[in-house]
Formats: C-alpha cells, sequence, structure tokens
C-alpha cells in the first residue's frame, strides 16, 4: 500500500519555525521526487519545494526567500521541510507528493501521483 504520511503542522508566531516530515511507504523512493504543495482554501495549491531524491536536486518558490528548507533521510524514506521566519501568509494546509516530474513540472500537481493527507500550519501574527 501506497502511504505518504506528512506531519509536523501546528499554530506558531511569526517568525517561529517548523519542521514537516513526509514518510514515505509502498513505493520505490529511490527513484522519486518528493514535492511539497500547500493550499489555502480557496485558492489554488501552490507547488512550494522539492528534492529529487537520486540526485539531490532542490527547488523552492521564490516567494519563500530562502526560509524554508528541503532534505532527506534515506534510510527512513523521509523528506523534511524545515521552515524558519514563518509568516501570517504562510498558513495552509501542507501536502508531501511523489512522483516523476521534469524540471519543468516541479510544481505541477499532475506530475506527482502519491499524494499525502495534508498537514495544517497555522501561523498566527
Amino acid at each position: 500500500e501506497v502511504q505518504l504520511q506528512a506531519c509536523g503542522g501546528g499554530l506558531v508566531q511569526a517568525g517561529g519555525s517548523l519542521r514537516l516530515s513526509c514518510a514515505a511507504s509502498g513505493f520505490e523512493f529511490d527513484d522519486r521526487t518528493i514535492g511539497w504543495f500547500r493550499q489555502v482554501p480557496g485558492k489554488e495549491r501552490e507547488g512550494v519545494s522539492s528534492i529529487s531524491i537520486p540526485y539531490g536536486r532542490t527547488y523552492y518558490a521564490n516567494s519563500l526567500m530562502g526560509r524554508f528548507t528541503i532534505s532527506v533521510n534515506d534510510a527512513k524514506n523521509t523528506v523534511y521541510l524545515q521552515m524558519n521566519g514563518l509568516k501570517a501568509e504562510d498558513t495552509a494546509v501542507y501536502y508531501c507528493a511523489a512522483g516523476r516530474p521534469i524540471s519543468s513540472s516541479l510544481t505541477k500537481e499532475t506530475s506527482y501521483n502519491y499524494w499525502g493527507q495534508g498537514t495544517l500550519v497555522t501561523v498566527s501574527s
């Protein structure tokens, strides 16, 4: 059974930090890209960051301005998203996803075929 379990969300004050985790199982983790997306109610899902597991290449949305860092623990099949300097506009449900996107489609939902259930991040101002 394919599973992507995202956790680590919560309530944090502006300027604070959270680390999200995405634990993967049930598929070939080593040849996938893991992406983090976020969605605010009423808005489209936004690609935040991604990491290519076999090549280590990372992507970050320009809007993050260096505040987030994505990393992987291969032994645990887990990808992390360290979020620092959180702002109220970072409030969203964060999802992790797995797929084989090409470089020009890292932020396209259709490039990912496995999705986690989402974890809510709330940043109070």
